[in-house]
């Protein structure tokens, strides 16, 4: 199935498919494991990321321990770390070198193993194929490879805590010249070792996004279903839409700064490795003229654009959430629309924010400070126009609703205390504090991943005809707030008092500048270990509700608007059965003179 052979107006629910399926039926390797149908790739990702997400979430909670009691042994799996890892963890205490790989680790699994697999390649393979009227993806073996090959960098990523001297250990950044020396010399493999694994890995995750980002672009523009133009789109298309491009664009650079970094480590080239560097009091013995600062403008011209590859496909799951649970049309849908392209455009002329450190120019410096205040402009705009559509509606407060209306606060935490970063004169006091976590971490944690919760709460009875409990699911949510809070509130407090966001032990070398806030590690802990056993009713929800949650009564449970509630439950391969017709645009509820207080997108005008 290519665009030579659907075009937007030949769609599933002709007779073709219905031949085609009488030839032969797939095995269970074929039609689940190896199979390049959208909707079963779009649940390999979602289980997949989650499960990454539940790997990057554990090494936090001993990160955790560490940082409350710093140099005791951990409870429970201590003597069991101690066997496997007896050179980072000696009788059950985290050594230095553990606490830096288990932060570089955790930063890259959440990021590029979790929360991007969920929201681009999860949510954006089932549902966006759904909304626009598709049959399937543009190219449906290109998305399986997309797939695999994220899921071999995913191995690949955990495979290197199994390496002589472990996992990698310079940072979720990889910034060179440390990077570029790391877990090199005397117990070093020369190639298998953590760091140049760490590269490898993600060479293949940033092909994967790379496949993918062309397959939705191609999708949304070639298999779009007769009257879905593009003001007609619901914003989720939108999000997923401007997410691809942001990544087609900005991913190339890290991937080629990864290849040319991977050069200076196995076969001794100097792109990042300066001249007249010194190791353990010796001259390293390289050719030298390179550039360190060239890598971090390459990872940053991805970096920054990535925190909108994590936020814009938050943004469209909450609005299709807000929009059915408020029964009203988004506010100033054409705002967020326009909003979410300049956001897309602005990501990549803010990322040097990141380096004030460098010592950059004033002029240089001003241009970055006034783009980084500008892209607060359109975020804004989206969400007071999520928060005007709660105006005057008639709201219903089910589980997905209300990790989607905690997601517009949580967020909101997260930008408004990235503004003071934005200048330059407090990003050089903050930078590298516990300040920089907790920003980071409201945009991300109670940010986005609220966001992906409330689409995994609304669109699973979609996938499997059955809904999540709602008990199980207002626990998870109540729970999940309070303590997600008590993590990462404190940090802030901590970064303001100069607490750096690498020490091992969580400050405790440095008590007598900063003892009033020591205090905030075992709290922030305990909170982290109780967020942990708050996604236990998540679990059992997810698992549990496949054969014992209450059925669907129809096609449409929610009574939506979008296409995606027009196919069968679950959708078929080829997902359509009837030709589809859009005669509307996504957001018709509530619709004065209307019978009901919802009119598909596929319902003729009277």
């Amino acid at each position: 199935m290519d665009t030579n052979t659907h075009s937007p107006h030949t769609h599933a629910g002709n007779g073709a498919h219905d031949d085609h399926h009488d030839h032969h039926e797939l095995g269970f390797w074929r039609k689940y494991i190896f199979s390049t149908d959208h909707k079963i790739i779009g649940i390999q990702y979602g289980l997949t990321g989650l499960a990454f997400l539940f790997i990057g979430f554990l090494l936090m909670l001993l990160m955790r321990w560490q940082l409350a009691y710093p140099g005791e042994p951990i409870p429970f799996i201590g003597g069991i770390m101690g066997k496997w890892f007896p050179n980072q963890m000696p009788n059950g205490v985290m050594a230095p070198d553990f606490y830096n790989s288990l932060g570089a680790m955790h930063g890259t699994i959440m990021v590029f193993l979790g929360v991007v697999p969920i929201g681009f390649g999860a949510f954006g393979n089932y549902v966006m194929p759904l909304q626009i009227g598709a049959p399937d993806m543009a190219f449906p073996k290109l998305n399986a490879a997309s797939y695999w090959t994220f899921f071999v960098g995913g191995m690949m990523m955990l495979g290197s805590f199994f390496l002589p001297g472990g996992a990698a250990k310079s940072g979720w950044t990889s910034y060179p010249p440390l990077a570029n020396i790391a877990d090199s010399g005397p117990g070093f493999h020369p190639f298998f070792n953590g760091q140049t694994i760490w590269l490898l890995a993600m060479v293949f995750l940033i092909t994967s996004s790379l496949l993918g980002s062309v397959n939705f672009i191609t999708t949304v523009i070639q298999l779009r279903a007769p009257g879905l133009t593009w003001m007609r789109l619901p914003f989720f298309v939108w999000a997923q839409l401007v997410t691809a491009y942001i990544l087609l664009l900005s991913f190339p650079p890290l991937e080629a700064a990864g290849l040319m970094q991977f050069m200076d480590r196995v076969f001794g080239s100097s792109f990042f490795n300066p001249t007249g560097l010194i190791v353990n009091g010796q001259p390293v013995d390289f050719s030298g003229g390179g550039s360190p600062l060239l890598y971090q403008h390459l990872f940053w011209f991805l970096g920054h654009p990535e925190v909108y590859v994590l936020i814009l496909p938050a943004l469209g799951t909450v609005a299709e959430i807000v929009a059915n649970n408020t029964r009203k049309p988004l506010w100033g849908y054409k705002a967020m629309v326009f909003s979410a392209l300049f956001l897309g455009f602005l990501s990549f002329i803010v990322w040097a924010h990141h380096m004030y450190m460098t010592n950059m120019g004033d002029k240089v410096s001003a241009f970055f400070q006034t783009t980084t205040v500008m892209i607060s402009v359109p975020s804004v705009i989206i969400i007071t126009s999520l928060l005007i559509s709660y105006w005057g509606g008639s709201i219903r407060f089910n589980t997905p609703m209300l990790f989607a209306t905690a997601f517009i606060p949580m967020f909101g935490i997260g930008g408004l205390t990235g503004l003071p970063l934005a200048f330059s004169s407090l990003g050089l006091i903050l930078h590298d504090t516990y300040y920089i976590i907790g920003h980071f971490h409201y945009v991300v944690a109670p940010g986005t991943i609220f966001a992906l919760f409330a689409g995994v709460y609304y669109w699973y009875p979609k996938i499997t005809g059955r809904f999540m409990s709602e008990r199980l699911g207002k626990i998870h949510f109540w729970a999940s707030l309070i303590t997600i809070n008590g993590i990462f509130f404190p940090m802030f407090l901590q970064g303001i008092a100069g607490v750096h966001r690498r020490w091992y032990d969580g400050g405790v070398t440095y008590a007598q500048i900063i003892e009033p806030v020591l205090k905030w590690n075992p709290v922030m802990s305990w909170a982290a270990w109780l967020l942990f056993l708050a996604q236990i009713p998540f679990i059992i929800n997810v698992f549990l509700s496949i054969k014992a949650g209450r059925r669907a009564t129809s096609d449409n449970p929610w009574n939506a608007t979008t296409l995606e509630w027009d196919t069968p439950t679950p959708p078929p391969h080829g997902n359509f059965i009837k030709p589809i017709v859009v005669h509307r645009g996504a957001y018709e509820y509530s619709v004065p003179g209307a019978k009901k207080d919802f009119t598909p997108q596929t319902e003729e005008a009277a």
